[in-house]
């Protein structure tokens, strides 16, 4: 499809001109650590929000904060487009992954820093390019844009809240859409436009072993005795086959039938050390974004360092598991609690706590509003789009296509294989933000044209 809106040009200029103010409003919000996650100052979070209202006020918006049980606020702002013009969704989240071990990182994680071309700050990518975004493609249209806008910006998307359930708690927010842009998402590589068609889910749970009342001598106990860790071991062993594939008996998963990913681009960027294995089979696609992983990612043992010569007498682990789109996500979870029971050795019972599941997502592609994006992203980008699956779970998403199945969903954005997100030394190509910026200008005019 080509463009037919005779804007496209005026539009790059106008947000080249823009991008001075783009890198300033970013860093603005880069500095709050704003982590809604437990431990963390709510305050801090709250100060996001309304830094956000803030740049959508300069934008030549009106939005309201809206509360929600967590303390946190989702920024909403309607922006009038032309009479009986059609009304996009432009969704992102403000809140951001905790910065980690902070020694990994090559600067500060709260104070933005370029370095080649990258702006890097933890939320620089994830979400806050997305968030940005927006508030440029305001900017461009001087507040006044070609389309009905609704901008959902919150703060609850890292750990979970409220939000991922408006879809079903308040519907009206969505009843009257033609479109939504969910730009939480990221291209396969830089330069090369990309639309996410597919999310994994996720399950997760705590497993607990108990077997003594306490710690005794490995010498004067050691054998008869169970060692919880050691029975720990043997029932996490269990969640995966001689190849590393997921063995959780009800959680299938398929071929994915898009493009490969190429294997020596997942090991520089996973970070796979030289002469490790890349572990399951089938596809390196499949794996990542159509098949079932399963990892340890938590587990409570005495440390090395100082553990006495002594039989454990409890020890517990998280798991994780991503679940391909179409799986059940409680139903999933279900079957792991199912799966970590029957496989308990030695008849000791274990406990299982379940943590909050969420379903993946398939996006369904080739309508009116796809189409006017994948035009909008060849004139920015000047390559065509392709599509890509994700591994990370967006249970908002999820929501939304179930609740609304026939509205017009685009995974977008400007993130990329090098920002690092979740990781330490997060960035953002300042280039890779620009050309996201004019490809969802670009597509408002487009498809405010076409209707």
């Amino acid at each position: 499809m080509s463009l037919t809106t005779p804007d496209a040009e005026s539009l790059r200029e106008r947000i080249a001109e823009l991008m001075p103010q783009v890198r300033a409003d970013l860093e603005t919000l880069v500095r709050i650590p704003s982590i809604n996650f437990p431990g963390y100052d709510t305050a801090d979070v709250v100060r996001g929000g309304e830094a956000c209202a803030q740049l959508l006020r300069d934008a030549g918006a009106d939005p309201v904060l809206i509360p929600s049980s967590s303390g946190v606020p989702t920024v909403r702002a309607d922006v009038a487009g032309p009479p009986g013009s059609p009304t996009v969704l432009l969704y992102s989240h403000y809140d951001v992954q905790p910065a980690g071990d902070e020694s990994k990182w090559n600067s500060d994680a709260f104070a933005p820093e370029e370095r080649e071309g990258r702006l890097y700050a933890r939320g620089a990518a994830d979400d806050k390019s997305g968030v940005i975004t927006h508030i440029a493609v305001l900017r461009a249209f001087d507040g006044k844009p070609p389309v009905n806008l609704r901008i959902l910006l919150e703060g609850e998307e890292e750990y979970g809240g409220d939000f991922e359930e408006w879809p079903t708690t308040r519907p009206d927010v969505f009843a009257d859409l033609d479109a939504a842009v969910i730009c939480d998402m990221g291209n396969v590589e830089i330069g090369q436009p990309t639309f996410t068609t597919q999310l994994r889910g996720i399950i997760e749970g705590v497993v607990t072993v108990n077997t003594l009342a306490e710690p005794r001598h490995s010498g004067m106990f050691g054998g008869p005795a169970p060692d919880a860790l050691m029975v720990l071991i043997k029932l996490l062993n269990s969640l995966m086959d001689d190849q590393g594939n997921a063995t959780v008996t009800g959680i299938a998963g398929s071929q994915w039938e898009g493009a490969d990913y190429p294997e020596q681009a997942y090991r520089e960027l996973a970070g796979v050390l030289p002469g490790v294995p890349l572990i399951g089979t089938d596809s390196i696609a499949s794996r990542l974004f159509s098949k079932p992983a399963v990892s340890v990612v938590g587990l409570d043992a005495p440390e090395v360092a100082t553990a006495p010569n002594a039989i454990i007498p409890m020890a517990r682990a998280k798991i994780s598991v991503r679940i391909p789109a179409g799986v059940d996500a409680q139903e999933a979870t279900e079957f792991l609690a199912a799966h970590v029971r029957a496989h308990a050795p030695f008849g000791v019972q274990v406990e299982f706590e379940p943590g909050l599941p969420a379903n993946g997502s398939a996006v369904p592609v080739g309508g009116p509003a796809y189409d006017a994006f994948s035009a909008a992203m060849a004139f920015a980008y000047g390559r065509a789009s392709t599509q890509q699956g994700a591994g990370g779970a967006v249970p908002f998403v999820a929501n939304l296509i179930e609740a609304f199945p026939n509205l017009e969903v685009l995974g977008v954005g400007a993130q990329d294989p090098l920002a690092r997100i979740h990781a330490p030394n997060e960035s953002i190509d300042l280039t890779e933000l620009q050309d996201s910026i004019v490809a969802e200008a670009v597509f408002l005019a487009e498809f405010g044209a076409s209707q």
